[in-house]
């Protein structure tokens, strides 16, 4: 007796329970990393090695560039490498066939693949693809960032739960202790999201490097929760440099603002956008001296009028003026466009298709009914204007609206303290992959991981999570069983054919109450107060008692 009431002691006490939580926590950080490295090693037959020798190509071609600049350098050398990063797009979009590019990568994306494939020549002198043992280092930063997502995803559902003070939509957390209930639920949808299985496949066994813009995404979004706009913006900024998609999302956060009224917020979001893009591609932009004094002038003097006039935020207002500053310069003074052309806009019409792969999405399901992309199925004649609407712009125009109410959702359930307004935050990627077409079958991983903040909220709608995450993994097994086809995964690829576009279906109809929840107007619930017992009987009270206490 004396050990078992020992034992209990020693548990209910906060030290030990906090040390038990820390290994805890230990276990499932060496678990997620030892299952990436088993992914790793055991999906040898399955990888898709082209997106890994599509890296170390341009990587090459990189350096290959800068030495034909600065012929006398050492090829490997860091200006070499930074000379060639300045002019390869230029020469891409120069040598171009039929508007063919190849290259689509943002410059920050590009320049993470240049500065690995020099690594990756410095200790494999004269190597020419792109081979499994040269990709450590790109999976050391998949898990990162993944990791970096999973604490995101943490911090986020904690803050928004305790920011609710007990309120939720659900009988089963209103059960948690009051006092630890936002950490309990960031813990649960952190572990979730650190063992995501769509990740994993995507990250280290295709693998991609779809998870780099997720921990840019959620810590913008705690930003705007602590209103830090300025940035918020930056954040999504930086994001988009190293992957387009984000820029799919991004107006998300500029339209939040602005159904609550708060102009100056959705000012400093744009603000820090601007000024963070300008200051990435500003080698590009500003060509010369000139150029650059131009900028810090106007930097120097808007800040001061700002400052004059009482501003509360003039560094971030001289901030997005100086960048768009930048940008202007750049129009005027013979700045450098390629990156643009060739980093995003190419991207965007590379696959002109409704859907690329095995999609289970709205497109996918129009395809099944030969409609086009490009076909217009409507014309407008107004004298010499003429405009056709397609169906790629159709599904654009539908998006925009549903990320508009998106916001909506977003703007309700902050001024309401609800927890609702984590799923309004996940809501975008998912409405981005149902609706728009020319998507991907990884792309449905961003809300997959994202969703796993439905575990702060309510039960029904975490099961949609683990929804959206099987139909996830579903799809990148199924692009990476068709581009081996090994006999012994011929059955599931037939069965993974056949049920695309029941599991199209099934996933609309999950986006569609995911996206009702978004915009739902019902008040969340209350943890029922306790009575306190006592041995007494209640006295009844009575209107004049009460009357009298009045």
């Amino acid at each position: 007796m004396d050990s078992r009431g020992g034992a209990r002691s020693f548990f209910r006490r906060p030290a030990s329970q906090y040390l038990l939580l820390g290994f805890a926590l230990l276990a499932l950080l060496f678990a997620g990393v030892e299952l990436r490295r088993f992914a790793w090693k055991e999906t040898k037959h399955l990888r898709f090695q082209g997106d890994i020798v599509n890296a170390f190509y341009w990587g090459g071609q990189t350096l290959a560039e800068g030495s034909n600049r600065v012929p006398n350098e050492p090829p490997n050398s860091w200006r070499v490498l930074f000379r060639g990063y300045l002019g390869i797009y230029s020469r891409v979009r120069r040598e171009a066939y039929d508007g063919q590019y190849n290259l689509d990568y943002p410059p920050l994306r590009l320049l993470v693949m240049s500065i690995w494939t020099k690594e990756v020549l410095e200790k494999y002198p004269g190597a020419e693809d792109g081979r499994p043992e040269f990709v450590e280092p790109l999976l050391r930063i998949n898990t990162l960032c993944e990791l970096a997502t999973a604490v995101g995803i943490f911090l986020l559902v904690r803050r928004v739960v305790e920011r609710a003070a007990g309120a939720t939509d659900s009988h089963i957390l209103n059960r948690l202790p009051l006092a630890h209930r936002g950490t309990i639920c960031g813990l649960l949808a952190a572990t979730v999201a650190w063992l995501e299985p769509s990740m994993i496949l995507d990250a280290h066994a295709w693998p991609q490097w779809d998870a780099w813009i997720l921990p840019f995404y959620i810590f913008a979004t705690i930003a705007a929760l602590t209103r830090r706009w300025f940035w918020c913006g930056c954040l999504l900024a930086v994001g988009g440099m190293f992957k387009g998609q984000l820029l799919l999302v991004a107006p998300f956060f500029l339209f939040w603002p602005l159904w609550q009224k708060r102009w100056g917020s959705a000012g400093r979001v744009l603000a820090g956008f601007i000024a963070t893009s300008a200051v990435i591609v500003s080698p590009w932009l500003l060509r010369d001296a000139t150029a650059w004094l131009a900028v810090v002038i106007v930097a120097f003097v808007v800040a001061f009028i700002f400052i004059r006039r009482g501003s509360l935020h003039p560094g971030a207002a001289a901030a997005g003026v100086a960048g768009l500053a930048a940008f202007l310069i750049g129009v005027w003074h013979g700045g450098n466009f390629a990156w643009l052309k060739v980093g995003f806009f190419y991207g965007s019409e590379h696959y002109p298709y409704l859907f690329i792969s095995s999609c289970y999405n709205l497109p996918s399901l129009m395809a099944g009914l030969d409609w086009s992309l490009k076909a217009p199925f409507w014309s407008v004649h107004l004298g010499a204007f003429h405009l056709d609407f397609t169906l790629q712009w159709t599904l654009r125009i539908i998006y925009l609206i549903a990320l508009v109410l998106c916001s909506l959702g977003a703007a309700r359930h902050a001024r309401a303290r609800d927890p609702r307004l984590l799923i309004a935050v996940a809501g975008p990627w998912l409405l981005m992959f149902a609706l728009l077409a020319q998507m991907h079958e990884r792309y449905l991983l961003w809300g997959a991981v994202l969703s796993a903040v439905a575990l702060g909220v309510n039960l029904r709608l975490s099961v949609l999570h683990f929804l959206f995450s099987a139909m996830s993994a579903a799809m990148i097994a199924h692009v990476l069983m068709i581009d081996k086809k090994l006999d012994s995964t011929l059955s599931a690829i037939d069965f993974l054919n056949r049920v695309q576009p029941i599991a199209s279906w099934i996933l609309l109809a999950c986006v569609a109450i995911y996206f009702r929840e978004i915009l739902s107007t019902r008040a969340p619930l209350f943890p029922r107060r306790r009575l306190e017992t006592t041995s007494e009987k209640p006295v009844p009270l009575t209107l004049a008692a009460t009357a009298e206490e009045a």
